[in-house]
């Protein structure tokens, strides 16, 4: 369930972006600094590129997204989707990207597509789930007249005045 939690501290990435900024300008090479940092080389790249460009403009330049949902909102949030999906107004218990999209919209006027919903349950500690078992809806009595009267049906049979395979791959 929602165990890990994994969060964006961006004082600490304004902090390694300072310290990449110094090491540049101590003339250290961009792949030293990406392993000394733990980053990409191309992030350095980027850093040494805006660096040169435009100093001031560098340090004010924003560090991605902000989350939308905030930590009340994110508790909130698996509060409601641990309650189940019929808990919150749908017709089965199953939980989906875009239901859980619609919940999002609906509670907090937040519109995310289906990759970001997926984003924010990951970083809530959500996984996808397989069913453990059979539906509890499953009619054993409709599956099983199906099988033994619709399915044969179905099924294609070879003629009878059909020849067999003449493939020289056969065995005769």
């Amino acid at each position: 369930m929602a165990t890990k939690r994994y969060r964006r501290d961006f004082t600490a990435l304004e902090q390694r972006r300072k310290q990449a900024a110094q090491l540049l300008a101590r003339g250290m090479r961009q792949a030293e600094i990406a392993r000394t940092l733990g980053v990409s080389r191309q992030s350095v790249s980027v850093w040494a590129k805006a660096l040169e460009a435009d100093r001031q403009a560098w340090h004010r330049k924003p560090l991605g997204y902000r989350p939308a949902l905030n930590d009340t909102q994110r508790k909130r949030l698996c509060r409601m989707l641990l309650r189940g999906a019929q808990a919150n107004g749908f017709d089965t218990d199953v939980w989906t990207l875009r239901r859980i999209a619609q919940l999002i919209e609906s509670e907090f006027g937040i519109s995310y597509c289906k990759t970001s919903v997926w984003l924010v349950l990951r970083a809530m500690g959500f996984s996808s789930q397989c069913p453990t078992g059979r539906a509890g809806q499953r009619n054993e009595q409709a599956i099983q007249q199906w099988r033994l009267q619709r399915w044969p049906l179905l099924k294609k049979k070879r003629a009878a005045s059909e020849e067999s395979s003449s493939s020289s791959t056969r065995a005769a």
